[in-house]
């Protein structure tokens, strides 16, 4: 009788390796679905079955199937009673069977399943065997019912077949098998199972270490399953979330479903929303790659030029040769514009591409301090005691603003307005389109040095030791804050807080509504010559060589940016940009230190002399360039603009 079951199903067998190319097809296009794996799966509870439709993205619709524990049952029974009787007459319809009789040989669930837990994995539901590497795939859809009912793998061969693999395993060419080794194979085959971990342990001890590995490399990839191949496209795309960015990369060269999921666009604006990049990258994606998505793009341009920043890949930078040797005073970066401002009279426009000078402004009779630049208006403050506002596309004087009556200093634009401070002690606001002088603040006693305007409210420091809080339209003083003991030469303000800076060496907080200092930070030794306030975060350099980070909300100071790295002489100019702080000096330097730890990366300019006269007297940064503005006082250093791309590759393709 035995003999006659092996020789049915060998015939089964065979009928199933002559399967038509059509039945073919349809399992290969089940594999694409991802399906099969799950067929190798056993639910831990009993469960009954809810098939309904699920759509994901452009993809057709598919049958999932829920498991829901209804009744609770053995884990030898994993899918209890009412789905086996459900599961047989299904089968028992499929083959052309009678589900009556079907009914009346399971005697009981257990038994049906006994008889189900004692098939093999290369056997279908029906009885007939799978053809090496492939899984019967029956039922309504691509996981019918009867496609998850499969017998428990029991010994490891049963799962390799289970994971696709082919019945022969890697054998070792060393020879003829030794004598004895199938008596030995029976012998341990008649052992029970703690009998054979006990064998095994010992045969374990007494291998070498390149048998040990021959085994790991057999039985590893066995117990390896792609879960996220198994899930719904929108629920592996979820999982997919919480890796990082530069997961996500390694994940996309696991295969190729992978890489489909972890280029989805979608996933990568989220990559990109968390990083602070808000717009796509429609025009950069041919650097990088035609089949990367603009989000993506948007996302490896950004890292590609923080890396750069950081590294120092900017290629050498562009020179920029003029206004003689002359100091360059000011310096404004708007787009692929740059101007500069010189004690020579004129401000020079110059592209941030080419690096060529576009026009010279000419119209000052004295030299110029002070500019603001928006879009392509420049305005500009001279020692002629006028304000010019120019046309850097045109190289055109639109407005000449008369009405100081010495020097002016410092200005400030917000929208249509800019408001000046001159050494004859006024603040002056302007209509940048019409050229009016709107009003006139006085009050203070001395020059105005510094002056900010958020387009409500107007913050002044002079030298007369004061900090004012004006209203420009009703030309009134609201606060006169008192508390420094020399002349204020730098000051921030962002609407909620006013900070000063001073020769007497202290940096005060204040409220701006109120008036009261909130806090006085010590700690510097000289001068505050410049500072950048930030999201409650203010970065000062001073005249002590040393750049310090602070907390205005607490007062507390973060960091020191000193060291073996630090400034040798004054500190000239700050700016904050990628979460990195830019430093200028009198030592003919520009440092990069990173705002969150506040350690020195590197230095981005070094003039050949530094430390002999060199100066790096003003710097603008843009996300993707550095300008810096450089000479000396002495005749060592020829003066210029050093322009720096940290966007290379997109250099590269736009030069193509």
């Amino acid at each position: 009788m035995k003999v006659q079951e092996e020789n049915m199903e060998d015939g089964q067998r065979d009928e199933e390796e002559t399967m038509p190319e059509q039945e073919e097809e349809v399992m290969k296009a089940a594999s694409a679905e991802r399906w099969q794996l799950i067929g190798g799966h056993t639910p831990s509870s009993s469960s009954s079955f809810t098939s309904f439709p699920f759509r994901g993205g452009e993809e057709d619709e598919v049958s999932v199937v829920i498991v829901t524990a209804e009744d609770e049952s053995c884990p030898s029974e994993p899918f209890g009673t009412a789905h086996l009787v459900q599961t047989n007459r299904d089968a028992g319809m499929k083959d052309g069977g009678d589900t009556k009789e079907d009914e009346e040989e399971v005697t009981s669930p257990s038994a049906h399943l006994q008889q189900q837990m004692k098939r093999k994995l290369d056997h279908g539901p029906d009885g007939r065997t799978f053809p090496s590497g492939k899984k019967h795939c029956k039922g309504n859809g691509p996981l019918g019912p009867s496609s998850l009912v499969q017998a428990t793998p029991t010994t490891f061969g049963d799962l390799r077949l289970a994971n696709g693999h082919s019945a022969q395993r890697r054998r070792v060419t060393s020879g003829p098998p030794p004598t004895g080794l199938q008596d030995w194979l029976h012998t341990f085959q008649m052992w029970s199972g703690p009998e054979r971990l006990l064998a095994l342990d010992e045969l374990i001890d007494r291998c070498e270490t390149s048998q040990v590995k021959h085994m790991m490399q057999v039985i590893e990839p066995q117990f390896q399953r792609d879960f996220i191949s198994l899930l719904p496209k929108e629920l592996a795309l979820y999982v997919l979330t919480f890796l990082a960015p530069r997961d996500l990369m390694q994940a996309a060269q696991t295969c190729r479903y992978w890489r489909i999921l972890a280029e989805d666009n979608l996933l990568w604006r989220e990559k990109c929303r968390e990083e602070g990049i808000s717009e796509c990258e429609w025009s950069h994606r041919r650097s990088c790659g035609a089949a990367v998505g603009p989000w993506k793009a948007a996302y490896i341009r950004q890292h590609r030029i923080e890396t750069n920043w950081r590294q120092g890949d900017s290629g050498e930078p562009m020179v920029l040769k003029g206004h003689d040797d002359h100091v360059i005073t000011c310096l404004q970066f708007s787009g692929n514009l740059i101007v500069s401002g010189s004690d020579d009279n004129t401000l020079k426009v110059w592209s941030a591409v080419t690096g060529k000078c576009l026009r010279t402004l000419t119209g000052h009779t004295g030299g110029v301090w002070c500019s603001q630049m928006s879009v392509a208006t420049v305005i500009s403050g001279s020692t002629d005691r006028t304000l010019r506002v120019w046309d850097a596309e045109s190289g055109e004087c639109v407005h000449t603003l008369y009405g100081h009556t010495s020097t002016v200093r410092c200005m400030h634009l917000h929208g249509n307005r800019v408001v000046s401070g001159s050494r004859d002690t006024t603040l002056r606001v302007w209509d940048v389109s019409t050229g009016r002088c709107e009003h006139v603040l006085t009050g203070h006693v001395a020059a105005v040095r510094c002056v900010q305007f958020d387009g409500r409210r107007v913050v002044s420091g002079g030298y007369d030791f004061m900090v004012k809080v004006w209203d420009p339209d009703t030309e009134v003083c609201l606060h006169t804050l008192q508390g420094h003991t020399n002349r204020v030469y730098s000051l921030q303000f962002d609407g909620v807080f006013v900070v000063s800076g001073s020769l007497d060496t202290s940096i005060r907080v204040w409220d701006a509504e109120t008036g009261n200092c909130v806090h006085t930070l010590t700690g510097h030794q000289s001068l505050t010559s410049g500072m950048e306030l930030r999201d409650n975060v203010l970065v000062s350099g001073n005249a002590d060589s040393t750049v310090r980070v602070w907390d205005v909300r607490t007062g507390q100071c973060l960091h020191t940016l000193q060291g073996p790295n630090k400034h040798q002489s004054a500190v000239t100019c700050l700016q904050f940009c990628r979460g990195l702080v830019l430093s200028s000096s009198d030592d003919g330097t520009v440092k990069l230190w990173d705002l969150r730890t506040g350690a020195w990366l590197r230095d981005v300019v070094a003039l050949q002399s530094r430390g002999s006269g060199g100066v790096v007297w003003r710097i603008r940064a843009s996300d993707t360039r550095l300008v810096c503005a450089a000479g000396s006082r002495n005749g060592t250093e020829e003066t210029k603009l050093l322009v720096l791309d940290f966007d290379v590759d997109d250099r590269k393709t736009e030069t193509d």
